[in-house]
């Protein structure tokens, strides 16, 4: 779990285009920390654990690896912004290919 909890903080970091500085920073930690979870030598203590997940977009169980479901949380967002995300996800959603099993 460890692993898996390593590898997600770093993809989502990444995705979210920050640095392991500006994470830092964000949660007010050393870089030196941030690095030390990804390369999974230690874990985040709980309080980061809800930090990283509302920084990170993310529910706890995909960052831990208890569910392997990514999930985007935008319950932070005001209803204009909520409006433009899903339009953004139903314009993706129709350049999807269609599966073969119709």
């Amino acid at each position: 779990m460890i692993l898996k909890t390593a590898d997600r903080i770093r993809e989502l970091r990444e995705k979210n285009n920050l640095t392991q500085t500006q994470l830092a920073r964000t949660l007010y930690v050393s870089r030196s920390c941030v690095n030390s979870w990804e390369m999974a030598n230690s874990v985040p203590p709980t309080q980061k654990i809800a930090e990283l997940c509302q920084i990170l977009h993310t529910t706890s169980d995909y960052l831990l690896g208890i569910d392997s479901e990514e999930t985007i949380l935008i319950e932070a967002y005001a209803p204009e912004e909520k409006e433009i995300l899903y339009r953004l996800l139903s314009y993706f959603d129709g350049r999807r290919p269609k599966s073969d099993a119709s």
